[in-house]
């Protein structure tokens, strides 16, 4: 039975694909204004059913607070509706003159949409919304705990996108979101693009499908407050982030990091806005319970309020607790709740200075949050930049709650649901991903110059004429360059460049030194002859060494390619005491005891 029923689940992932694939082949002829009609009354729906949504999440689910995920939903049919009103995504966006270029929105295809449990309505609206603005169809799977309340939301808007004439089978989810039919939701033909947003397996899954994919890490954030900033406020905003629909946001804080000359004022603050400062004992137990032996959170705990997280670890705290405060001797393995907890629970980190602040802040992030966000509480503008160059996050949020900051709540951030943590978190991109990641834009571009004037090569003719030099005036050039070394190898060793017993000029040392690489000119007088010691051709010498009883020449100059030839030739070079040798001649020379020298 269990096998028929995976069979089910992907034939029904198959069938809807190929459903929205239909509709997108309408929608996509859609002019902007259709497009935006159509986004506007999914975005009214969305609001008008706002709470009930969020009501649905929190019966089915169990995780978060109806309050906060009103925000949430809010969030998208409210502000992301006005962000992306007046947005171009379809047909001519724009046209530069100067460049000649004009561009055009082109949609991709079919969304496919994993959505979490822990913001299984909002991400809905979230989802629904940017790819239809894109001019995209979509298919949603909803996490198999948050199947009803998922599923709602997408009928709402479903039935107010067709009232506003959107093509039948624009907006499909499915029944029974198994892992098979995801993954066939995922790597179907016709799906064009992926929107995953969830655990790493979800996420790896939507990398390793073949199909582009827009997929998010997790967030473990640390938020810094620094001496520079009012103790009492940068507490509030950190508790209030923190505490934010039961910290199921991956952009809540997760470590608070200061120095120790404000241990005592953070303490205070906490406890003014109903933080429970958890003993050493019931820290331990915390983790025990939240955190397990491979450092994955415990699901149970996951959005819970801080009471009942506290009566799971074995002790009681005050009915009107905000969060649970754990302070910790450092970050990594060896303290669990440094990670992300995705729970009311905050770690708490007190350091020697600003230099020690730093480095943890970005230990926290390298254990579990590359790429994500970060946050500094501080009024010192030489401060927060250092903070936010040297941080390895996408999101460095000021003077705000994490996630108000990074959702585009408190700052012009895009707003989103899927805030991507770049490639040092394993991501196709880091920003807030809206409407304008699931376009393709076509570029039309006319002709402004000559290819010379953008590729400046060397003039062909200067080139030919080069090539096209008599060997003759090759050859002399090749004469003067090597006499003048020749002279300047004697000048700088204190010897005479020829020496008057034996007046042959440097320049027929050259002529030889050419004669034994072919080079030597027609009008060479040498032409024909033995130059004496110096390596000829092969043609030019015998294929035995020179008989004793033969006058025996004396080489002037040596060098390495004259020993290799009568090595070849299997002959001898004659040297004197006055003969120039190279180091790597006389090398090779010896070696094979090709040097003979004489009293001449």
């Amino acid at each position: 039975m269990p096998e028929e029923q995976d069979q089910a689940a992907v034939q029904e992932a198959r069938s809807k694909v190929s459903r929205a694939y239909a509709a997108f082949q309408k929608y996509r002829l859609f002019s902007q204004q259709q497009i935006d009609e159509v986004v506007e009354a999914m975005a009214e729906a969305g609001r008008a059913n706002a709470r009930r949504l969020a009501e649905l999440a929190v019966e089915e689910t169990g995780y978060g607070n109806v309050k906060d995920k009103i925000a949430k939903n809010l969030l998208n049919a409210d502000l992301l509706a006005r962000t992306i009103r007046g947005m171009k995504t379809v047909g001519l966006l724009r046209e530069i003159p100067d460049e000649k270029i004009v561009e055009v929105g082109v949609p991709c295809g079919v969304v496919a949409a994993v959505v979490p449990c822990t913001n299984p309505t909002s991400t809905v609206i979230y989802k629904v919304l940017i790819a239809l603005k894109a001019g995209n169809t979509i298919v949603i799977s909803p996490h198999p705990r948050a199947v009803r309340c998922t599923r709602e939301t997408a009928e709402v808007l479903y039935q107010a996108a067709r009232k506003a004439g959107a093509p039948e089978d624009s907006i499909l989810c499915l029944e029974n979101p198994t892992l098979e039919a995801t993954q066939a939701l995922m790597r179907h033909e016709h799906t064009a693009v992926i929107l995953a947003t969830g655990g790493h397996g979800v996420v790896r899954a939507a990398y390793s499908s073949g199909k582009p994919a827009f997929g998010v890490g997790p967030g473990n954030v640390p938020a810094l407050i620094d001496t520079s900033f009012p103790v009492g406020e940068a507490v509030a905003g950190v508790v209030e982030g923190k505490a934010f629909d039961y910290g199921t946001v991956c952009s809540s804080e997760q470590t608070l990091v200061a120095e120790r000359s404000l241990r005592e004022p953070i303490l205070a603050a906490l406890r003014e806005q109903r933080a429970y400062l958890c003993s050493e004992e019931e820290r331990e137990a915390l983790a025990r319970v939240l955190v397990r032996p491979n450092l994955q959170i415990n699901p149970e705990c996951v959005g819970q309020a801080p009471t009942k997280l506290a009566r799971m670890a074995g002790f009681e705290v005050p009915p009107d607790t905000s969060i649970l405060v754990a302070e910790l001797a450092g970050v990594g393995k060896e303290h669990p709740l440094s990670v992300e907890k995705l729970s009311p629970v905050l770690a708490l980190r007190f350091v020697r200075d600003f230099e020690e602040a730093l480095q943890t802040c970005e230990a926290v992030l390298r254990f579990g949050g590359m790429g994500h966000t970060c946050v500094i509480w501080s009024k010192d503008e030489e401060r927060i930049r250092i903070f936010g160059l040297r941080m390895p996050a996408f999101r460095v949020l000021v003077n705000t709650p994490g996630p108000h900051g990074s959702v585009g709540i408190t700052t012009k951030l895009m707003p989103s649901m899927t805030l991507g943590c770049g490639a040092m978190g394993g991501n196709s991109t880091s920003d807030n991903v809206g409407p304008q990641h699931l376009i393709n834009i076509k570029r039309i571009a006319w002709k402004v110059r000559e290819a010379a004037e953008a590729l400046p090569l060397p003039p062909y003719e200067e080139e030919r004429r080069t090539v096209e030099q008599p060997a003759s005036a090759i050859a002399a050039a090749d004469r003067a360059a090597i006499a003048a070394i020749v002279e300047q190898y004697l000048r700088e060793r204190g010897l005479a460049p020829v020496a008057p017993s034996a007046p042959v000029a440097a320049a027929e040392i050259v002529e030889r030194f050419l004669s034994s690489r072919g080079k030597l000119p027609a009008s060479c007088p040498m032409q024909g002859e033995v130059c004496p010691g110096a390596a000829t051709s092969p043609t030019a010498l015998p294929a035995q060494p020179t008989p004793p009883a033969q006058p025996v020449f004396v080489a002037d100059f040596v060098c390495e390619a004259d020993v290799r030839a009568a090595i070849q030739q299997g002959r001898k070079i004659f040297i004197g005491p006055r003969t120039i040798v190279t180091p790597a001649a006389r090398d090779l020379g010896e070696q094979h005891g090709v040097l003979v020298m004489t009293q001449g």
